[in-house]
């Protein structure tokens, strides 16, 4: 992989956010329990590292022990103009879809499209395009 790739360390949720990403932007995921890794430092069935590869990729895993699991204060992914408008549109929908919307996608003054959803896990998204 090239590029900064998010990590995402969830409190027991990494493989239901993993399914939902995968849903939500197409691609592949991979995942890898405790268990398959001989570690036993979380829950055997627990993500120890999951990876999504596609439009858009990231990496989760479940907390084990004493970590903390991921806080999204002062953080937004931004996904500017890294699709068609069409599929971006379809992509805020989705994200928005059991979580929250601050700012509809919209055209702006300028003439871009843009808007801010927090998704189900509390992963805030920016996402728009120009025409």
């Amino acid at each position: 992989m090239t590029g900064l790739v998010p990590y995402l360390k969830f409190d027991g949720r990494a493989r239901e956010a993993l399914t939902f990403y995968r849903d939500v932007f197409g691609g592949e995921i991979e995942i890898h329990t405790y268990a398959d890794l001989g570690n036993e430092q979380g829950l055997p069935d627990g993500v120890a590292h999951g990876i999504l590869t596609g439009p858009v990729a990231l990496f989760a895993s479940d907390v084990a022990g004493d970590e903390a699991s991921f806080d999204t204060a002062g953080l937004m992914f931004a996904l500017l103009g890294t699709a068609d408008p069409a599929t971006l549109e379809a992509w805020f929908a989705a994200l928005a879809e059991g979580g929250t919307v601050s700012d509809p996608l919209q055209e702006r003054p300028w003439g871009a499209h843009d808007g801010q959803a927090t998704d189900r896990f509390g992963v805030p998204w920016l996402i728009g395009y120009e025409d």
